[in-house]
């Protein structure tokens, strides 16, 4: 009896599971025994066969979650009733087209130029920052935030366009908008304030920009900059589709845009941010007060220096993003492959273990790239040499059609360069790294270069520490000022590493160093 109650349990056991099969798990049906709920997620999984499944069951249930593909047509159509929803501020889109002397007549204020020419002209220099920044903030931010951002988000919730990165487009869009709005209302009330249309219990001129510029306006407008390049990259890689064109060409057709396309709009925070130091420069040379003068001057400067950190970081992730990509193109030969003379039994390769070189260049600043021509063994070869902060590379090209990089991918400028990576070029590193404390530059004039049949010549060697010549390399530029310009950025790169060199050594445990100092 107890027998056929356990073989009952186990038949319905297996009647309310579902049988799961695994490829290259060799079990027969019942063997395993999984529920509902997990059986959807295999079956969702890489780990699910791919060959037509014997349960109807099972079938329908993989099919239930997979997301509906959007089409044209579909963007097409939300567009085509969708609104654009009204932003505007009243009285600072009033403002924003008025003259100081139509301001003041609107608030019905008894300020004018002939009561105090001076002070006039300092409260029209400060309506210039006030009536810019309207502009800025209604024409331009919240065009990109109500026309372009907001448009994107309603079509991804109807499951439009849902790959699009939002915030690789617009950053922190929303941010720029919260802290200009703000700007331009606490700046409205100094204003009042100062042409004495309300009375007081707002702060100075100069506690005002004081204020927002070193707390909120330069922080988040170089979080925006920092983004900048990486938008206009991932908009050109978007382009070919669509899709993508049908959304933006109807946000571009609104009335809001003033027939400025999203690449016009999107660089506008970077203009605003370089404007900034003459709106301040120009109030600060109307005040008759000095310690106000030089208040502004002081606020003034924080934002040129602002923009020069802003500089040095785009140009610090223009570098990283250049040297990450171009680690992938390069290929370190082994010793046997580079040099014939190294002959070394296959038996034996394992005992020379490679070292990776991949990471060599990981932390190099790349300062100089272009297409040469090198003498070898007679014969002219083209290759491609990189110059970095601490060492040389010549290399030699090999194109790879098959393997292509998309355009969101490739963040280089050089076109030629650009297009070769996107290609799927790789370079092939010859002989190994000259460290620019070993290198020597030799110049091959007219007289010599004419003879030798080698014009726009000049010679790389590389020594020991022992001051003897290991490699040689004759080297042809395109004309005469290629050449000028590699030799001058090769000499540049050597003094500014030895002068480092002579002030803090560079860290032992870094390859570079060991190999220049071994050798």
């Amino acid at each position: 009896m107890d027998f056929l109650r356990m073989k009952f349990r186990l038949y319905q056991r297996r009647r309310s599971s579902v049988v799961v099969s695994l490829p290259g798990l060799d079990v027969s049906p019942g063997d395993l025994f999984v529920s509902n709920g997990a059986a959807d997620l295999l079956n969702d999984s890489n780990f699910a066969d791919t060959k037509k499944s014997k349960w109807p069951f099972s079938r329908r249930s993989t099919s239930k979650g997979k997301p509906q593909t959007c089409t044209v047509s579909d963007i097409e159509k939300y567009l085509s009733t969708a609104q654009i929803q009204d932003w505007r501020n009243l009285e600072l889109q009033r403002y924003k087209d008025y003259s100081l002397a139509e301001f003041l007549q609107d608030q019905s204020s008894q300020v004018s130029a002939s009561s105090d020419p001076q002070g006039f002209k300092r409260q029209e220099t400060i309506w210039e920052l006030f009536t810019s920044e309207c502009v800025y903030f209604m024409d331009q931010l919240m065009v990109l935030k109500e026309v372009f951002s907001a448009t994107l988000t309603n079509l991804q919730v109807t499951n439009c366009l849902t790959d699009i990165d939002s915030w690789r487009l617009f950053a922190n869009l929303n941010e720029l908008c919260l802290v200009s709005s703000g700007f331009l209302n606490s700046l409205l009330r100094v204003i009042k304030n100062m042409l004495e249309i309300t009375e007081g219990g707002s702060p100075t001129l100069l506690d005002l920009l004081g204020k927002a510029f070193q707390e909120s306006i330069c922080h988040c407008l170089q979080t925006y900059c920092l983004n900048y390049s990486t938008a206009l990259l991932y908009l050109d890689s978007l382009k070919p589709r669509e899709d993508f064109g049908t959304y933006v060409k109807w946000c571009e057709r609104s009335k809001q845009c003033r027939r400025l396309h999203l690449r016009d709009l999107l660089v506008a925070p970077l203009q605003r941010l370089t404007r900034y130091p003459l709106l301040l420069r120009n109030i600060a040379k109307r005040c008759q007060k000095e310690d106000e003068a030089r208040g502004l001057e002081l606020i003034a400067e924080q934002v040129d220096k602002s923009i020069c950190d802003l500089e040095g970081k785009v140009k610090w992730l223009d570098n990283y993003q250049k040297v990450k990509q171009l680690r992938d193109a390069l290929v370190w030969l082994p010793v046997w492959e580079r040099d014939k003379r190294a002959f070394i039994p296959e038996n034996l390769k394992h005992l020379l273990k490679a070292v990776t070189l991949d990471n060599l260049i990981s932390h190099r600043s790349l300062l100089h790239e272009g297409k040469l021509v090198l003498t070898e063994n007679a014969k002219l070869i083209d290759v491609y040499m990189f110059l970095f902060d601490e060492f040389l590379l010549i290399t030699k090209m090999k194109r790879n059609k098959k393997r292509s990089i998309g355009p969101e991918q490739n963040p280089l400028k050089n076109l030629e360069l650009d297009q070769m990576l996107k290609e799927g070029c790789t370079f092939t590193v010859l002989d190994q790294p000259i460290s620019l404390d070993r290198l020597q530059l030799r110049n091959i004039d007219q007289l010599n270069a004419s003879s030798s049949g080698l014009p726009h010549s000049f010679i790389v060697m590389h020594q020991n520490r022992y001051q003897q010549c290991i490699g040689a390399f004759i080297l042809q530029a395109a004309s005469e000022a290629v050449k000028r310009v590699w030799m001058s950025k090769i000499e540049g790169a050597v003094t500014a590493l030895l002068k480092q060199d002579s002030q803090q050594a560079r860290v032992k445990s870094s390859s570079l160093w060991l190999e220049s100092s071994q050798i």
